[in-house]
């Protein structure tokens, strides 16, 4: 379970701006539209939305609003998507070559990141990757499945070989 910090309880108004507008995007993205009534019907969602959310808009004071924000996001995304990708091929080949070893093993790896979406986003990441699976997030470490451990992996090369290439770029959006 992950802790809230103290900065994380209370959201202050540019959260809610920033759950407001996200909400009114999607919106009008999904009606593909700029007229009077679909931006009305859309600011109204998007208020209650916002209102709705409220209480829970502190996980979002982990975001970092800066204009270095957007590269880190897109370096972010192309790092994942690589990753995917190559985990996908190696695990399709394990799959069809069985005579490929298999060493799974728990290992922790310890993460930088402070706020509780960061390392949301951190855990669900090692998750969406093939071969890992975060188990469970306790303060700056993660509990992950490995399917193929290195006999030798400590709690450094764990941390390098399964999220520091995501964590480096989630660490310029997310604190």
């Amino acid at each position: 379970m992950v802790e809230r910090t103290t900065s994380e309880a209370t959201p202050s108004l540019k959260h809610y701006l920033f759950v407001f507008a996200v909400a009114l995007a999607l919106w009008l993205l999904l009606a593909g539209s700029l007229q009077r009534q679909e931006l009305i019907a859309g600011g109204l969602v998007a208020l209650a939305v916002t209102l709705a959310a409220g209480p829970r808009l502190g996980i979002f004071t982990g975001l970092r609003l800066s204009p270095m924000a957007i590269p880190h996001l897109f370096a972010y995304l192309g790092t994942f998507f690589v990753a995917l990708i190559k985990a996908n091929l190696d695990m399709a080949s394990r799959v069809l070559s069985p005579s490929l070893p298999l060493r799974p093993a728990v290992v922790e790896v310890r993460t930088a990141l402070r706020s509780s979406l960061g390392r949301l986003l951190l855990a669900n990441s090692i998750t969406l990757t093939p071969g890992t699976l975060a188990v469970d997030v306790q303060e700056d470490r993660i509990l992950v499945h490995w399917v193929d451990c290195p006999p030798d992996a400590d709690l450094e090369a764990a941390t390098t070989a399964i999220a520091h290439s995501f964590e480096r770029h989630i660490s310029g959006f997310l604190r």
